[in-house]
């Protein structure tokens, strides 16, 4: 999908590709074809966002990382020098013409991402544009501080996150121009759920798209 100058690319869970001069990777996991990597984000330290294997693919000499803390030790396994960022929610690196701010992520009412581990979701400003990667969370009322955003990543399994139905609340408290599903079709979820949340989106009147992997 093209936004302005930007690619975005989802590479499968909740795992995205953004593109312009750079390659930027979010969360990469059981990528099925990638290239080497200028930026990647990483939420958090949980196996199926802060994927080493994954890694391993697309760090070369020079990529920047930017985690939470509790990723940091995961990267003892790679051979390349990365240029590793640790930045908790409110923090903001500017990486070139890239802004990244991390923002928070976290459960309400479930114990899998407590407030507590400051993990991450972040806002990437790039061309003008600003995408919002939800990160693991439930719909939390510091959604309603994002300020404009072009593109809302949210995921829309359940049992780990926010379901289909509360996505689409958040979707309508944040009103992006355009809203992707994310967060399903590996671990938990499944593409069912993702086309929930698209017609709950357009009977709500926000633009969504269903992204096939790449």
């Amino acid at each position: 999908m093209r936004i302005g100058n930007i690619e975005l690319t989802r590479t499968g869970h909740s795992g995205f590709l953004i593109e312009n001069s750079k390659k930027i990777y979010i969360d990469p996991y059981k990528l099925k074809s990638w290239e080497k990597a200028d930026l990647i984000l990483i939420t958090h330290s949980h196996y199926d966002h802060c994927s080493i294997e994954d890694l391993k693919k697309i760090v070369k000499d020079g990529t920047i990382v930017i985690c939470s803390g509790d990723c940091c030790s995961k990267f003892n396994h790679l051979d390349e020098k990365i240029d590793l960022k640790v930045i908790e929610p409110g923090q903001e690196i500017k990486i070139e013409e890239i802004k990244v701010k991390a923002v928070p992520a976290y459960n309400i009412n479930k114990k899998f991402h407590d407030k507590a581990e400051y993990w991450n979701g972040y806002i990437i400003e790039i061309e003008g544009k600003r995408v919002y990667h939800a990160g693991d969370t439930d719909l939390i009322p510091e959604m309603q501080e994002l300020g404009k955003i072009d593109v809302a990543l949210l995921p829309v399994s359940g049992t780990y996150t926010m379901n289909a139905e509360e996505a689409a609340r958040a979707a309508f408290m944040i009103k992006p121009k355009i809203t992707i599903p994310i967060h399903y079709g590996e671990v938990v979820g499944s593409r069912e759920d993702a086309e929930k949340f698209k017609d709950i989106c357009k009977r709500e009147g926000i633009d969504c798209e269903v992204l096939e992997e790449k």
